[in-house]
């Protein structure tokens, strides 16, 4: 393990690499991880204190996996959602996190406009839509995708998430997402978003059909990305929630395991390149997530006042986690924690 630590650093990890690591010793797996954590990033573990912001759960995209379509049944006015950002500013939100599903009405203009009436109402940070909405919308508005992330821009949107990524390999998405953006159009847009000075986060989904190749090749291509670019705040794993969705009747999830071994393999093969490997609490549960920041992880994520949508997917794990209780926990590690901004700078 000592080879792959360096190897690592160097930025040297292979595919072949990977997989053995995969069926190594998990014990020594975790270590390695968790010592280039600190070599990386030292031992603060940062958060966001941030509110998700789900417009709407209509969504004409149909995904295999999703629970949350039509799972009430609603859509939020301008003036909701400027009434929903102003309590989550009351209660000290620094990042609004603004997607939902996607509909015919939702262009440009919409977007655009909607961007415009937050930003001339609050001075908070604005972390928004994601490379299928991009395309749909770009796609609904007759317009490029490139001029459509410039027009958010313009508006407002300071950072987009990297969400709709699932696994990028087309055999897969064709069974799970076949309506989404194919591989090389989520990392066009992407790289758009970067060349115009927008960051990303990076994401993955896994624990539905996918096999470890699959995760792994998708770790290379995001890898191979952010060394192109540099736009990538973080990498988020997202383990995959089989309730009340099509998919949860082929798939029960990753295991405990799973969610460890994946944490610490984006470590070791993002190196110094993606330094930041954060935890979703909401989906692994504050347990599951200490033991994964023991493992590689160096952020807890938001403090998400509001996910619907992990909540309909069977998340029973809260939807708000205050900051007193994030720094409690983070404490109890024996670590350092630190509020940050979205792209981690410091609060």
């Amino acid at each position: 393990m000592e080879n792959i630590y360096e190897r690592s650093l160097a930025g040297e990890i292979t595919k072949t690499d990977a997989i053995n690591l995969i069926n190594s010793n998990p014990h020594e797996l975790f270590d390695v991880a968790d010592r280039l954590r600190s070599e990386i990033v030292g031992d603060e573990i940062t958060f966001v204190a941030n509110k998700a912001i789900d417009i709407t759960d209509h969504c004409m995209i149909e995904c295999a996996f999703c629970s949350f379509r039509d799972h009430i049944g609603y859509e939020m006015t301008t003036e909701e959602i400027l009434e929903s950002i102003r309590e989550g500013q009351e209660m000290g939100s620094t990042e609004i996190c603004l997607f939902g599903g996607i509909m015919p009405h939702m262009t440009v203009d919409y977007y655009s406009d909607l961007i415009k009436a937050i930003k001339s109402e609050f001075d908070i940070y604005l972390h928004a839509l994601s490379p299928v909405e991009i395309f749909q919308t770009a796609k609904l508005s007759g317009i490029s995708t490139k001029e459509t992330l410039k027009t958010l821009k313009a508006a407002g949107m300071d950072t987009m998430t990297g969400a709709s990524a699932e696994i990028l390999v087309d055999s897969v998405r064709e069974k799970i997402c076949p309506n989404k953006v194919n591989t090389s159009q989520w990392l066009d847009i992407i790289r758009e978003a970067h060349e115009l000075g927008i960051p990303t986060t990076s994401t993955i989904m896994y624990g539905s059909i996918e096999t470890w190749e699959d995760r792994i090749d998708h770790m290379m291509l995001l890898r191979d990305l952010q060394r192109e670019t540099g736009g990538f705040t973080e990498f988020v794993p997202l383990t995959f929630l089989n309730e009340n969705n099509q998919l949860g009747r082929v798939s029960q999830g990753a295991s405990g395991m799973d969610d460890l071994k994946l944490h610490a393999l984006a470590r070791i093969i993002f190196g110094r390149d993606i330094p930041n490997i954060q935890v979703s609490w909401v989906k692994l549960g504050v347990r599951t997530s200490q033991i994964a920041l023991c493992c590689g992880a160096n952020d807890l994520g938001g403090t998400m006042i509001e996910d619907k949508i992990s909540i309909a997917a069977g998340a029973s794990y809260g939807e708000y986690l205050p900051k007193e209780q994030m720094i409690e926990i983070i404490e109890a590690l024996g670590r350092v924690p630190r509020e940050r901004t979205t792209i981690y700078g410091k609060v």
